[in-house]
């Protein structure tokens, strides 16, 4: 393992270290609010979005499946958006120049947001990447995921389907 990978992962224990200490929202509980400055520079205030299913992707532009992922959960945005559905791609990189280099290779049009202090994915209880919740229209998480791998996107597709009928 080369230095740069070790530290790397040194970083991310230390940083999932204190996650085990903050509550996060259980699934069918209200998920946590929150306010983020997206890729537009406008802040997003989550609990605007409720009447839509909303899924959240908690992402790093150094994690290899994020990178995977990401076109797919853009094919996923264009299928369900006009059926009331939102996408919410949220950064946790301290340093949002690498995240916006990858989007300008990768561009989506679902909102980026960035949580450079990781505040908002303490309090999703984020351990790994990418990560993904799915809310429910009423704004309760519905289903949690960590990692990807190809065929989850037929899951994440499942999921959306089943709340937006409700």
């Amino acid at each position: 393992m080369d230095k740069m990978k070790f530290l790397l992962l040194a970083l991310i224990i230390a940083i999932g270290a204190p996650l085990a200490a903050v509550k996060a929202a259980a699934i069918d509980e209200s998920a946590p609010d929150f306010v983020l400055k997206s890729h537009t520079g406008s802040n997003l205030r989550l609990s605007e979005l409720r009447g839509q299913v909303v899924m959240i992707n908690f992402w790093a532009s150094w994690c290899g499946p994020c990178r995977q992922e990401m076109p797919l959960l853009e094919s996923l945005h264009k299928r369900y958006r006009k059926l009331g559905f939102t996408l919410l791609g949220v950064n946790v990189e301290e340093d949002t120049r690498a995240a916006k280099a990858f989007l300008k290779d990768t561009p989506v049009s679902f909102p980026i947001l960035y949580d450079t202090e990781n505040n908002v994915s303490r309090m999703y209880k984020v351990a790994g990447m990418p990560s993904t919740v799915v809310l429910d229209r009423d704004g309760k998480l519905r289903f949690r995921h960590t990692g990807y791998v190809p065929g989850d996107e037929a899951e994440y597709s499942k999921v959306i389907r089943a709340l937006m009928k409700k």
